[in-house]
């Protein structure tokens, strides 16, 4: 294990697409939860004893909503039961743009944050309102610029397409700004119309209007064109890098690799259980407080469930699986266990195969969920 992510379920405003385990700031019991995180961490390592990490990201929600002095005792507490060494670590946080001040961005540098996602999604206002995000694009601009003078030289945006009435242009020209904004990393994701949210309410309705397939590919085409062009390295289906810059941590669940999950509906991946964390925020207290470890399911993967997430979680990187380390991690080449799949999707044209990989091609990965399909039926 090399990698623990830690969930802060806050928010100030609820995105009207977000389906993640969050709850509205105000008047939650935030002092309370950080304590169970606390002790959920140091329950954690007692039953599974940590190695030293080599990533750690706090997600959302959204972490920075947290006050000075809250963000504060969850540093302390990630110190206090997690070993890793602050010259070699990728310490990631997410950041609403609106709400990082020069004080917190000093307080994560001095913690050893060495990295930052900002949930920007688009730049144009018009559409940051349709989409129920506080921030403008004013507040990008200058956050990201005091994250620049805080010494943060790892910073990464997500951006969003197919988003309500968005236009191809609109989306042209936020790549546009991102590439003036000279950071290392972009993820670039589709919207996705997700149950128990805003937009999906309205979707049912049919009063939510979105681009069409077509649009919507032609956006996706276009990002991995320009992020080609502007020395962006697409590495996973929705993410691109400078060189050197990929997001290790998130690596970390592409190459099928365990981790640590603390926190309200955290998932963990731990000696071949995955695990997922009670969700809402009182009862994920009462449980930790009850047992230390608030797990609401526990699943042992089976063998061939594992060989499958190797392929459909290792097939979003544009490198593909590699044939090798599926054969001495599992002692079975990859074409014993998955030839049909593989041949079908290649008549396909959505897979390609070198001598040491199996790979969506750049077709494939308009379709990628198509692809992941096929390997779910095992043999």
């Amino acid at each position: 294990m090399k990698s623990a992510y830690f969930h802060i379920p806050f928010c100030a405003q609820i995105c009207y697409y977000c389906d993640f385990n969050k709850v509205f700031f105000q008047g939650q019991p935030v002092d309370e939860y950080l304590q169970a995180m606390e002790r959920e961490m140091k329950k954690t390592v007692e039953v599974f004893p940590a190695e030293r990490l080599d990533t750690l990201f706090v997600g959302g929600g959204t972490p920075t909503v947290l006050e000075m002095k809250q963000l504060d005792f969850l540093l302390e507490s990630i110190y206090k039961h997690f070993r890793f060494s602050k010259d070699e670590v990728e310490f990631t946080f997410e950041a609403n743009p609106n709400e990082l001040s020069k004080e917190k961005l000093q307080l994560l540098k001095a913690a050893g944050v060495n990295r930052l996602s900002f949930g920007v999604q688009t730049f144009h206002d018009s559409l940051l309102k349709t989409i129920g995000r506080t921030h403008r694009y004013g507040d990008v601009m200058r956050t990201i610029s005091l994250a620049k003078e805080a010494g943060f030289d790892n910073i990464s945006i997500d951006l969003m397409y197919g988003l309500p009435n968005q236009t191809l242009q609109q989306f042209q020209e936020d790549l546009e700004i991102a590439f003036s904004l000279d950071i290392q990393h972009i993820s670039a994701y589709s919207l996705i119309i997700e149950p128990k949210t805003i937009f999906y309410n309205l979707w049912r309705k049919g009063t939510l209007p979105l681009p069409s397939e077509e649009e919507e590919a032609e956006m996706y085409e276009e990002a991995m064109r320009q992020m080609e062009l502007h020395g962006y390295q697409q590495y996973e289906i929705s993410n691109y890098a400078r060189p050197g810059f990929q997001s290790r941590h998130n690596l970390t669940y592409w190459n099928n690799e365990e981790y640590y999950g603390i926190g309200a509906g955290a998932h963990s991946y731990v000696d071949g259980v995955r695990r997922v964390n009670i969700g809402p925020i009182k009862q994920y207290i009462a449980k930790v407080q009850e047992t230390g470890l608030p797990y609401r399911e526990v699943h042992r993967v089976t063998w061939m469930e594992q060989m499958e997430e190797e392929m459909f979680l290792g097939l979003r990187k544009t490198e593909g699986v590699s044939k090798r380390r599926f054969s001495e991690k599992f002692g079975r080449d990859m074409h014993d266990v998955f030839g049909a799949a593989i041949r079908a999707e290649r008549q396909k044209g959505l897979l390609e195969e070198t001598d040491t990989h199996v790979r969506l091609t750049r077709r494939g990965r308009l379709l990628g969920n198509e692809v992941f399909q096929a390997f779910l039926t095992g043999m």
